[in-house]
């Protein structure tokens, strides 16, 4: 997803449009899809949610949110999408010029139960070796949980995700959370650019919500399972377009028939 040139061109294009059809608001499908991430914008983290640190110390997941803080779920063996996932979390990290562990903070969650805090604190030293700048190791923490406090956070976040075999199908995303634990932006896919970092974290610092265009994107990528990561979605896009110039022609029809009806009578 690094050069979406295409797809933003159509996006804009779109733009009025797709929000009239879909409100932007992806909650409008009730049924969700079975892999994936239904955006929950404006929703609350629950408050009993447990979370387990690298020393194996449980934390109430509330009691980490004192300030704008990202949600990442993984699974730390992810032989797929999370470990560019998290690379390009380190990435934009060392791009950003907001400080981690000040402005804002990133919580790396597994939602394999059967992960421990071992795998949890040799992943922290994985990736926080990627980050390029001086930042507080606080700033970006990671964690583990038992099934029934994933199956909270997951379904809170609306993160869907399949097993098969030893390992997971799923999508990926930074959730972002106020520090009153609402949930206000998501950012998709495995690359993020600085200003949509810093534009996230100034909104959620203000408890405002709301797609990024990171959102308006998705719209025309899909996430493919069976390759673990973000295609282009032409069948999509394809119909958009026809669907808009279908439009189009009727409203010139529409708009042209009168005016040849008032020529005609004016006619003497």
């Amino acid at each position: 997803m690094r050069k979406p040139n295409i797809c933003i061109f159509i996006s804009l294009l779109l733009l009025p449009m797709l929000t009239a059809a879909q409100g932007l608001d992806p909650r409008l499908d009730l049924s969700g899809p079975e892999i994936g991430i239904q955006e929950r914008l404006d929703e609350y983290i629950p408050q009993d949610i447990v979370v387990i640190d690298t020393e194996g110390i449980p934390h109430n997941m509330h009691d980490l949110f004192d300030k704008p803080t990202v949600i990442a779920l993984v699974y730390y063996r992810c032989p797929g999408i999370c470990s560019p996932f998290m690379e390009g979390i380190a990435e934009v990290i060392s791009r950003s010029d907001l400080i981690p562990g000040t402005d804002y903070q990133v919580l790396s969650i597994s939602f394999d139960p059967r992960e421990g805090p071992e795998l949890a604190r040799s992943n922290r030293n994985t990736y926080h070796y990627l980050v390029t700048k001086d930042f507080d190791p606080d700033g970006w923490q990671f964690f583990v949980a038992d099934s029934l406090n994933i199956a909270k956070l997951t379904e809170a976040v609306g993160f869907r995700y399949k097993r098969t075999g030893f390992d997971f199908l799923h999508a990926a995303a930074m959730i972002f959370v106020s520090d009153q634990g609402k949930i206000t932006r998501y950012l998709h896919g495995t690359y993020f650019l600085p200003i949509d970092l810093k534009m996230a974290v100034i909104e959620t610092a203000a408890g405002r919500s709301g797609p990024s265009f990171s959102r308006v994107l998705a719209f025309c990528y899909s996430y493919d399972p069976a390759g673990q990561q973000y295609v282009l979605n032409v069948t999509k896009i394809a119909g958009t377009l026809i669907l808009f110039l279908a439009i189009v022609i009727f409203l010139a029809l529409v708009i042209m028939k009168p005016k040849r009806q008032q020529s005609n009578t004016t006619q003497p």
